[in-house]
């Protein structure tokens, strides 16, 4: 697994993590996929797309950091009757 301790702000890394709620069949696991924001001891923070997420480290399972997210081309406009 990644060493937290080697993370910079401004690294991309993706988490799996427990959430707090358990289902009947058992742990419940989710990932977040993110820019770190800020690292501890008791958690690290990300910056994803749909805001800033704190995971407490001891409830991620795996990590990993992951290049740069690709850089999006606009579509060049519909000619009419193509």
């Amino acid at each position: 697994m990644l060493d937290f301790n080697e993370l910079t702000t401004d690294d991309r890394i993706v988490l799996r993590y427990r959430l707090a709620t358990q289902t009947d069949a058992g742990e419940s696991l989710t990932d977040a996929l993110g820019t770190v924001l800020q690292v501890s001891d008791t958690q690290i923070v990300l910056q994803t797309r749909s805001g800033p997420v704190a995971v407490r480290r001891s409830a991620i399972t795996h990590a990993k950091r992951i290049p740069p997210a690709p850089v999006r081309r606009s579509r060049s406009p519909r000619t009419p009757g193509a």
